[in-house]
């Protein structure tokens, strides 16, 4: 098969971090559902990122967001990666978050069953390479909630 052309990525992403940030967004959209984060700042130390809600997640709520994340990480879920054309994207896969000069063949990210989304990111190979997941603190503000998020992965 001929080597899919992608666009070029431009970010050296903290690989345990991004791949959990694909969890978290499923995590979320299952639990509230919200729409994936339209806007993140994953990096090594910690992460932010902001989901639409029309009411504050409860800390039972927020504990529960927690336990979920641990959970799949402890699963171990593979994560593979597909080359598809726009037009053969599976159903529930969005493409809103796509920049406007993205390439036709598109990277589809699947983690296990639990999650596919289009991204050429980097990730690690499976969920248990991301170490354990800690919301270190959240905010809502006229809508918009916040988590600040750490995994223990060294890498």
């Amino acid at each position: 098969m001929e080597e899919p052309v992608l666009n070029s990525h431009n970010k050296d992403e903290h690989r345990p971090s991004h791949t959990a940030e694909h969890l978290l967004n499923q995590t979320m959209v299952r639990m509230f559902g919200t729409e994936r984060s339209k806007n993140a700042h994953i990096e090594r130390k910690k992460s932010k990122i902001n989901y639409n809600l029309p009411e504050c997640p409860t800390p039972e709520q927020v504990s529960a967001i927690e336990a979920k994340m641990n959970e799949l990480i402890a699963q171990d879920l593979p994560v593979t990666y597909e080359f598809m054309t726009r037009d053969n994207i599976p159903e529930g896969v969005k493409l809103d978050k796509l920049p406007e000069d993205a390439s036709e063949t598109l990277r589809i990210v699947r983690i296990g069953d639990y999650d596919a989304c289009a991204c050429i990111g980097q990730h690690v190979e499976s969920t248990g390479q991301i170490g354990g997941f800690r919301i270190t603190s959240t905010s809502y503000n006229e809508g918009s909630f916040r988590i600040v998020f750490k995994v223990s992965a060294t890498e």
